[in-house]
């Protein structure tokens, strides 16, 4: 018997349900586990509740959810739930530097194998040589002549030159190694949209804090950033976010990480509250008083604005802890209108 398409206009509200969340799971590539089921039900059954709120200001401007996003909203992420924090297209260029990155580390790996082996093989042939032709001028004792000496002479001052290039390779592509290593770690932990910390350098360098460290975090988000996206394109939206990236850098004083789509993470370290949010202040009062236009058209973008929560850390108080409050201040801001930062008690 054929099967009945389900016209969305007459399905009942289980049969809605099922399609949006269907729906839901495909905009966000996520695998149709029971887990991602449940997130996905809970976020579409309570459309006014907080996780849908925190969902809709996350994924504003057609950002995907992430794995670390399901998991800090209280759901739980399995196989088939994205990784990564950047919207699609950084993501795909960001993966292929790796992968070519990852590829030149294995090839120079390769290379210096095969370079310290030679030398290795070059070493044991000298000593070889070496012996023998000593042994052959104690052979001939005081009846060789001053030629044959100084050709054996010649001959191991040569394979000791041999020798020396080869170490000196070996040298070279070490360094060359280490370079790569470096660079290979250093975009493993960089936003390549902004060229700031990302989460993952984020939430590495807040673990490796000593609890004694007083510290200070805030969680910024870029205001009716959908509406930009929206109206001038994604590349007029890449080009609000690292204005408002450079912005926060040169104006905090602090750790500034792109935390995911239009929202970022600072981390102050030995500064207090009312000092950070000063902070936080001046840097959204310049953002504010910048009039941006499109670089090709000259047409106005309007006034860029982002809303900040900002919390002190407390004694014995976790990190999850910390950035929960931070992020909580951060919708009392959205809440109360925008465009401005809002301490956690």
């Amino acid at each position: 018997m054929a099967s009945k398409a389900i016209d969305i206009r007459q399905a009942t509200t289980g049969d809605r349900l099922f399609a949006q969340i269907g729906a839901f799971l495909s905009a966000h590539r996520l695998s149709p586990d029971p887990a991602h089921y449940a997130f996905a039900h809970d976020v579409l059954k309570n459309a006014g509740g907080l996780t849908a709120r925190r969902v809709a200001e996350i994924t504003d401007g057609g950002v995907r959810l992430t794995a670390q996003d399901i998991e800090r909203l209280g759901g739980q992420a399995v196989a088939g739930a994205p990784v990564a924090d950047a919207e699609a297209e950084p993501m795909v260029a960001d993966a292929a530097t790796h992968e070519a990155m990852i590829e030149r580390v294995l090839m120079q790996i390769d290379g210096f194998g095969d370079t310290m082996r030679n030398a290795r093989a070059e070493a044991n042939d000298f000593g070889r040589d070496l012996e023998r032709s000593a042994a052959q001028m104690r052979e001939a004792g005081p009846s060789a002549s001053a030629e044959e000496i100084g050709r054996l002479t010649d001959e191991m001052i040569e394979r000791v030159h041999r020798a020396e290039e080869k170490l000196d390779v070996a040298r070279r592509e070490t360094e060359e190694l280490r370079t790569a290593l470096d660079e290979a770690r250093g975009s493993a932990r960089t936003d390549p949209l902004t060229d700031l910390p990302n989460r993952r350098a984020f939430d590495e360098t807040f673990a490796a804090l000593p609890r004694t460290v007083p510290i200070v975090v805030s969680i910024c988000d870029i205001d009716h950033f959908k509406r930009v996206n929206d109206s001038f394109g994604h590349a007029v939206g890449d080009r609000v976010i690292r204005a408002v990236a450079k912005t926060l850098a040169d104006q905090c004083d602090c750790m500034v990480a792109r935390y995911g789509g239009e929202e970022f993470a600072l981390l102050f370290k030995d500064v207090g509250l009312d000092e950070a949010a000063r902070r936080l202040e001046k840097a959204r009062r310049d953002m504010t008083s910048r009039r941006l236009r499109v670089r090709e058209t000259g047409e106005a973008i309007g006034t860029i604005s982002f809303s900040a929560g900002v919390a002190e850390g407390q004694p014995g108080e976790g990190r999850a802890a910390l950035m929960g409050r931070a992020d909580a201040a951060l919708y009392r801001a959205k809440d109360q209108g925008r465009a401005r930062t809002i301490m956690a008690p």
